[in-house]
């Protein structure tokens, strides 16, 4: 797109006087250059962008069902104007109300499912901790059961000891402890000497029954009946003993059972709390499914197009949700211009910009620069680039979507500057920025300090003040003949 230049301020030209025209070149004809006489004053500079394009709205919603079914109901049509929240569409939604029933009776079943595991992990750990503060409980009747055991055979030997009785079985013991060793040499000894020992078996055979006849007469001698009680009292104790050792030694296969069924109890949970996350994303689910089975307008705006009709068929949104009503927002408009790559660099976010549309010429608009596209196009070898420019305009301006408009963007502006024109600007033999100044009818050269400069006037910076007298210089082609 081309440049367009603006001039803020028109130039006080004071043309103070001609100072005659300079000597023509001699033939056939040349060029006259033509001394002008101009005030420095102050004005403003402006250069600016321009480009064209077709007005859009920035604020479009195509809408669609959340969920698949049958279309119920439609209540908009083609331009109508709707508020944000209004209702535009639905559908049936008893199939959607059926599932979502059932999504909240499985989380309802898991939470129940959830509280039963969490009270058997409770359960579980609650008999393990007894279990394991059993374990004192059972060493102290291990201990009591050996102390009665003890003092059973104490009580039953007591009464024997009285008739010398440790005596009368300290003999029957040496009596089979000899029987057992002479009949094992029996065994072992073959020869002449085997008859000696044989012999010596049958001694030892009888000195046997003689030590067992003495002490069964030694235990005769006594209360038989307070015997056998103290006999039976051991007993017991020695059972005692026994059933305390057994269930000390069954205590650690209680406590490895048990810490599995905690285990077991505790992973149970987890299953559940993970069946209720489930369950309960599953009755979320159920819920978009059912509120997005409504379409509500997201904004004010005006109904562009309806796609879809009463009873129709809707395709759950898997992938490319199906459009059923396209909104826009008519007082969101926007113009998208094309501009050059030369003057890209000068179009920034936030530029004002003045907007005509041709179908309304006698009506101008302001709006500004919303958004520089950074990737190109290229239209017949050109490089362009997208500018979209936000779109002030009354609801009763006329402005319809599609309309051509272009708009002139200021770029750069310098407001209440010193200014001469661009043509007073030149260069010197050395290369240096100038302007000449007519000072006592004299024109000196001097160096000048440049700002903006539209093409038609330029800023000075430094190097003139405002009221002097510049020099400008215009070559107009002439005749061959001169005239002076």
């Amino acid at each position: 797109m081309k440049r367009k230049f603006i001039t803020g301020l028109m130039l006080a030209l004071a043309l103070a006087a001609l100072a005659g025209l300079t000597a023509c070149q001699s033939g056939g004809g040349g060029d006259t250059i033509s001394r002008q006489l101009v005030t420095v004053t102050r004005g403003d500079v402006a250069v600016s962008v321009t480009g064209s394009g077709k007005i859009e709205t920035s604020r479009e919603a195509r809408l669609s069902f959340g969920s698949g079914g049958k279309v119920e109901t439609i209540k908009v049509e083609e331009g109508d104007k709707v508020m944000a929240g209004d209702v535009l569409a639905g559908l049936d939604t008893t199939p959607l109300e059926l599932a979502m029933n059932q999504a909240q009776m499985t989380v309802t079943q898991a939470e129940v499912s959830l509280t039963q595991a969490r009270l058997a992990e409770a359960t579980a750990g609650y008999n393990l901790k007894n279990t394991r503060e059993s374990e004192e409980a059972l060493e102290l009747a291990l201990l009591n059961a050996e102390i009665a055991r003890d003092t059973a055979q104490n009580a039953l030997e007591a009464g024997i000891t009285a008739v010398n009785f440790e005596a009368v079985r300290a003999e029957l013991d040496k009596a089979r402890a000899w029987y057992d060793y002479v009949k094992r040499m029996t065994q072992e000894v073959v020869g002449a000497s085997l008859d000696d020992w044989l012999v010596a078996l049958d001694n030892a055979q009888d000195r046997v029954k003689a030590a067992q006849a003495n002490y069964d007469s030694t235990l005769a001698g006594y209360d038989s009946r307070q015997t056998n009680l103290r006999k039976k009292q051991l007993e017991a104790a020695k059972l005692g003993v026994d059933q305390a050792r057994s269930n000390i030694d069954g205590l650690a296969d209680d406590i490895a059972l048990q810490e599995l069924q905690v285990m077991s109890a505790g992973q149970t949970v987890r299953q559940a709390e993970q069946a209720v996350d489930l369950a309960r994303k599953s009755l979320a689910d159920a819920r978009r499914q059912f509120d997005e089975a409504v379409i509500t307008a997201p904004f004010d705006g005006v109904v562009a197009a309806v796609m879809a009709r009463e009873g129709d068929m809707v395709p759950a949104p898997t992938f490319a949700p199906t459009t059923i009503v396209r909104m826009i927002s008519p007082g969101h408009l926007e113009l998208v211009i094309q501009v050059d790559e030369i003057d890209i660099p000068l179009v920034l976010q936030g530029q004002e910009a003045a907007i005509e549309v041709d179908a309304l010429p006698d009506k101008k608009f302001t709006g500004a620069v919303t958004a520089v596209y950074p990737v190109p196009v290229e239209v017949g070898g050109v490089v362009l680039y997208q500018v979209r420019v936000g779109l002030e305009a009354p609801a009763d301006s006329g402005i319809k979507i599609g309309m051509s408009a272009s708009a002139t963007i200021v770029a750069q502006q310098r407001k209440n500057v010193l200014v001469v024109p661009s043509r007073a600007v030149t260069r010197d033999a050395e290369g240096q920025t100038i302007v000449r100044v007519m000072v006592n009818e004299q024109v000196q050269e001097r160096p000048v300090t440049v700002g903006l400069d539209d093409g038609r006037q330029a800023e000075i910076v430094n190097g003139v003040s405002e009221g002097e007298t510049v020099v400008v210089e215009v070559r107009i082609k002439t005749p061959s003949t001169s005239f002076f």
